[in-house]
């Protein structure tokens, strides 16, 4: 049985004193939200804080409220499964509720909060194992060894990002908000990522994800796209957001497409996005588009199935997620893949 290690336990009632605990303490504090994460990965001895601050009883983080500009600002601390009982995320951010109704299960849903989901930490093969395992392997660059297993010459560390709301979050344009104890800023969630393995949030060490706010969508349409064996609990393996502003002749005016768990980060395709513009979603541009996103990615041998089958299948579900967002009804295709995949079929 793997057990926690010693640590300390806070749960501050203030933002600020949260905040404050991370300045007084530095690389010392974790946060903990829904745990979910970090506790599996502590038992693993993969992150090993003295001091973890839970951020569960702050109000201000649960709060949901309209944002200046007509759009949504959503507490950091709400859970996934909150999130997919709001019917107007349902309604206006649709790729945003299907992101949050597919992370893991339903119990775990119940835990996570949309911060933590946002602050995954990347995954690979060589790293999401016991202690024992990564020091019979002599440990991986990303904790206590100096190779990157997946890619021996590499420089930096190929951890995959696994998080579902990222890539949604990206394709809706939504910033977030980070708070420390000496102020605040907001940047778009593009920003918030690096494409190193080890380094992948920008997020200093002493702010908090305090919240997420997502622009006014009046007019656009948003989808999110998921491949995993399992139809629930698995990580992604890919996914694809996107986001689509069309005119009422059916003519895109704006688009954004971003590919999830190809990279350290989500990544944006955004010639493919490009050249969506002044065009309809016709299956001539879908499938010019679905060759351009194909070219941005970039999966690795650190998770399940096939890399290069995982890349080659990353045109067909770009091309999924345009024939949604043009109207076409998916359903059928999305049972399709679910099947396909448990049984580790081809498309």
């Amino acid at each position: 049985m793997m057990r926690l290690p010693r640590f300390e336990y806070h749960a501050p009632r203030a933002l600020a004193d949260a905040a404050g605990w991370l300045a007084a303490h530095p690389g010392r504090v974790m946060i903990l939200a829904g745990g979910t994460d970090i506790l599996p990965n502590m038992k693993r001895r993969q992150q090993t804080p003295e001091v973890l601050v839970s951020l569960r009883h702050i109000a201000e983080l649960k709060k949901v409220s309209p944002d200046t500009f007509s759009g949504l600002t959503l507490g950091s601390a709400l859970t996934l499964s909150e999130l997919v009982r709001m019917p107007r995320l349902q309604r206006d951010y649709a790729g945003l509720w299907q992101a949050a109704a597919q992370v893991a299960t339903p119990h775990l849903r119940a835990m996570g909060t949309l911060g933590g989901n946002l602050c995954l930490d990347t995954r690979c093969n060589y790293y999401d194992q016991t202690y024992e395992w990564r020091k019979s392997i002599d440990f991986c660059m990303k904790k206590e060894g100096r190779i990157c297993w997946v890619a021996t010459s590499s420089p930096t560390c190929l951890a995959v990002s696994s998080t579902d709301t990222a890539p949604a979050l990206m394709a809706l344009g939504a910033r977030v908000r980070l708070v420390s104890a000496s102020g605040e800023r907001v940047v778009d969630v593009s920003d918030l990522y690096a494409n190193d393995g080890i380094n992948y949030l920008t997020r200093r060490p002493d702010e908090i994800l305090a919240d997420v706010r997502l622009p006014d969508h009046t007019g656009w349409r948003s989808t999110y796209w998921k491949l995993r064996r399992r139809g629930s609990f698995d990580f992604p393996v890919l996914s694809v957001a996107a986001a689509a502003r069309l005119d009422h002749g059916g003519v895109v005016q704006d688009a954004r497409i971003v590919l999830g768990a190809v990279a350290s980060r989500p990544m944006i395709a955004t010639q493919a996005a490009v050249g969506l513009r002044g065009h309809s979603l016709t299956d001539e541009a879908i499938a010019r588009a679905a060759d351009r996103a194909y070219e941005v990615a970039k999966p690795m041998d650190n998770t399940d199935y096939a890399l290069v089958w995982r890349k080659r299948v990353s045109r067909d579900f770009v091309t999924y997620a345009l024939r949604e967002l043009r109207g076409d009804d998916m359903r059928d295709t999305r049972r399709r893949i679910a099947r396909q995949a448990l049984m580790g079929l081809s498309y």
